[in-house]
This record gives C-alpha cells, structure tokens and sequence, in this order.
C-alpha cells in the first residue's frame, strides 16, 4: 500500500500572534525603534503621550510596510507596473536604483538577437 502526501493550507503558519508574520514583526520592532528615538526626546521636553503616539505610529508604519501591497490604481501609471508587490520590496529596488544610478534603456534591435 503506498503512502501520499495530502496538501494542506499552510500560509498562517509562520505567523506570530495571528498578526504579525516573521517579516512585520522584525519592520514593526524597528518603526518602534526609531519611535523611541522621538519618544525620549519628546518626553525631555514634557510631551510624553505625543511622543508614546509617535512610537506607536511608526511601529504601525513599519507593520504597513511589512505586510501589505501596491495595489493597482488606474490613475497612476507606476502603480500599473507594480501592483501586487510587497511595499517593502518596492522601496529596496528604489533605494538600489538611487545607489546605482544607471538606466538601461533596451531597442528593438537587442531583442530580436
């Protein structure tokens, strides 16, 4: 008698506390970090609950960035070209492009070779 593998839906399995996948809570732990930063300055000049709002709101920036995607707008050209991929992965390809600064501009001519 052979044995078979059955499929299963394994996509949740990676999460952390149902939320936060390996990648948003690393993103997440880092926007907080940064919002820390904010947070003691802030408290320094007496404004603590301002700076505690700031650190919450770049650990949820971080999550956003961690977890969701481009979403093809109709009305901007770019986000045709990359609708349906992670934010963060856009922005790492934005910051490698500045870096590089080359364009590579392909004719006719090198794609029919």
């Amino acid at each position: 008698m052979n044995t078979y593998n059955i499929p299963r839906d394994v996509k949740g399995e990676g999460r952390i506390l149902f939320i936060f996948s390996t990648k948003a809570l690393i993103y997440s732990t880092v926007g907080a970090g940064v919002g820390l930063v904010f947070y003691f300055i802030l408290n320094l000049l007496g404004l603590g609950t301002i700076g505690m709002i700031v650190t919450v709101a770049c650990a949820f920036i971080g999550f956003v960035i961690a977890t969701f995607k481009v979403p093809e707008l109709g009305a901007f050209k770019a986000t045709k070209k990359i609708s349906g991929e992670s934010i963060d992965d856009v922005i790492k390809r934005a910051i490698k492009f500045r870096q590089n600064r080359k364009i590579y501009v392909y004719t006719k001519e090198e794609e029919e070779k």
